[in-house]
């Protein structure tokens, strides 16, 4: 702690003998207090946990499914932040189309797909179905995902591109 020590051997100009006193402050106990606090708060913090997409998959079924093609809409992320889309589950179902992927590009094909689906159904039964090929990006992925959480999609799915796309695509 402080210790304090007295030298009286000094004198004033004026021949008086003065009591000085010199101060000796040991700092120990306040680093010691500083470093414990520290720990404190360091293991007291809530670290962020990392916010994850929900991803469910379906069942492995031969049986397939009863699905109108009006309600399905099917996207190809494609090299250079472009997004090929067509209407329906193949691609004979339509013609191939091809966007970007912005707020003027992809999300305006969803949100009308989504409000045809409403306007014709009454619920919002609209399903989406990426198949990334080959040269995109996995930030596009991440973008097309991003895209069905702001625009609420409820039924999405990932597909392998069949030959017949790929030949389609090039």
């Amino acid at each position: 702690m402080a210790t304090l020590e007295t030298n009286t051997q000094q004198k004033h100009k004026h021949g008086k003998k003065i009591n000085k006193k010199s101060t000796k402050v040991d700092l120990t106990p306040m680093v010691d207090l500083g470093f414990l606090l520290i720990t404190f708060f360091v293991f007291t913090t809530a670290m962020t946990t990392p916010k994850a997409m929900k991803l469910m998959v379906p069942k492995a079924s031969d049986v397939p499914s009863n699905v109108p093609l009006s309600k399905v809409l099917t996207v190809i992320p494609c090299s250079n932040n472009t997004v090929k889309y067509y209407e329906g589950a193949t691609p004979a179902s339509g013609p191939l189309m091809e966007t970007s992927i912005t707020e003027s590009g992809i999300r305006k094909i969803i949100l009308d797909k989504k409000k045809r689906v409403e306007a014709q159904s009454g619920r919002n039964d609209m399903i989406l179905i990426i198949k990334p090929s080959d040269e995109s990006s996995y930030k596009n992925f991440v973008d097309i995902l991003d895209e069905v959480s702001i625009n609420e999609v409820r039924h999405y799915f990932l597909d392998k591109l069949s030959a017949a796309e790929k030949k389609m695509i090039q």
